[in-house]
């Protein structure tokens, strides 16, 4: 087998730059390939079953180096159909607990949500779930502020600079 020498040293860089040890043991099964290894051989070297060291450098030569990057799982289904999510998306953004049904609080957490979800689609999540759940379709957490309605803001301004005199003089 003939390799050509940038492709080894392309192989070694690699191995330089990278800081993943899963990367790094795929590429060591490249390199030993490149230089003229038996699969069965680098399976002993690198303590990988020969299958393995097969699917990488099968992965390799279709692919390139792209191909020995690991492809995250699947995951499991998701739970509510693209209707539901639809459905939960405008509703938590839009409504509160207590528009919902689910008096008497204001704002949303996860614990609130799975109930809702629970008596809304009949579909069970965890706290963990629901906040992945959010995470996945571009929800981030805010805590919750509150302003008064009637407060006056000639009043407001006149504690921000006594608290800040406060503040010098401590």
């Amino acid at each position: 087998m003939t390799t050509h020498p940038t492709e080894i040293k392309l192989i070694e860089d690699a191995m330089k730059n990278t800081r993943s040890t899963r990367m790094l043991a795929r590429y060591q099964v490249i390199l030993l390939h490149l230089k003229g290894y038996y699969n069965i051989q680098i399976a002993d070297i690198v303590g990988k079953c020969e299958h393995t060291v097969g699917k990488y450098v099968t992965a390799y030569k279709t692919y390139g180096a792209v191909g020995l990057i690991p492809t995250p799982p699947p995951g499991a289904e998701r739970k509510l159909n693209p209707e539901q999510e639809q459905q939960f998306i405008e509703t938590i953004s839009i409504k509160t607990p207590d528009q919902v049904g689910l008096a008497p609080y204001k704002s949303w957490n996860s614990k609130l949500i799975c109930i809702w979800v629970k008596e809304t689609f009949n579909v069970t999540y965890t706290q963990g779930g629901m906040r992945d759940m959010l995470h996945r379709l571009g929800f981030s957490y805010t805590k919750p502020t509150y302003s008064l309605a009637k407060a006056d803001p000639q009043k407001q301004e006149q504690f921000q600079e006594d608290f800040e005199l406060i503040k010098k003089l401590s």
